[in-house]
């Protein structure tokens, strides 16, 4: 099989599927030794269609959010591809058994899941109002239609733009009027870094900006169980 999804190829390395897996793209960084190892198809945006079709897969995982549907048709004139729609905690989990059931994985499926329910559930919850900031030039946030709004949710986090879809451009006097008293800027897409931080520091005066793991908020897949070691580091 091929994988164009980062936090699906982990699954699948966790379901023990090493030799089942051609390919991968050039995003799936984890776990290191297939990065390093495996084929890689392209990115999750831009596959490449043919060197996929030379690996002769009997099957490819796909995301209606990650990858392209063009992308995702021309590669079903000559194979499957399961593709997944994630916006839910519920889906993730869903995700995840259906993976592993497709490949006769069940009982390992059915065990990662109820270890990210039982992580989630330990999640003390932080009551605060925060903004997930994915971009830079424009700054982007996480909507409420998005998968990071919902890990906010399990963490005790209100997203204080919830009422917004997808990924809207906000500028900073949108974030300081916002009623955020938290801003987090995440790894990935865009890697802020320190100096983001202090150049929104010396702009929005009073509010808290933290820079998060974004595998942690943003991947849907086994990584999910260590969202609560996370949250604890950033905020203890």
């Amino acid at each position: 099989m091929v994988s164009l999804v980062p936090s699906q190829t982990e699954l699948l390395h966790e379901l023990g599927l090493d030799e089942q897996v051609l390919g991968i793209t050039r995003f799936c960084v984890h776990p290191d030794h297939w990065f390093r190892g495996k084929i890689r198809i392209g990115g999750t945006k831009k596959v490449h269609v043919e060197r996929i079709r030379d690996l002769g897969p009997d099957l490819v995982l796909a995301n209606k959010e990650e990858n392209t549907r063009e992308d995702v048709e021309r590669i079903r004139e000559f194979c499957p591809v399961w593709t997944s729609d994630i916006v839910t905690v519920d889906d993730a989990l869903s995700m995840i058994t259906e993976v592993a059931g497709l490949f006769r994985r069940e009982k390992e499926g059915a065990r990662l899941a109820g270890q990210i329910r039982d992580a989630l559930a330990s999640v003390r919850p932080l009551n605060r109002r925060a903004a997930y900031l994915i971009w830079k030039d424009p700054y982007m946030v996480a909507g409420g239609d998005s998968f990071i709004s919902e890990m906010m949710k399990a963490a005790g986090i209100t997203n204080v733009f919830a009422g917004l879809s997808r990924y809207p451009v906000m500028d900073v006097e949108q974030m300081a009027q916002s009623g955020a008293d938290l801003l987090l800027l995440s790894s990935e897409p865009y890697p802020f870094r320190e100096t983001d931080v202090t150049w929104l520091a010396s702009t929005l005066k009073g509010m808290e900006i933290r820079l998060v793991d974004g595998e942690m908020f943003s991947w849907y897949g086994s990584r999910m169980r260590y969202f609560p070691d996370h949250i604890h580091a950033l905020f203890t």
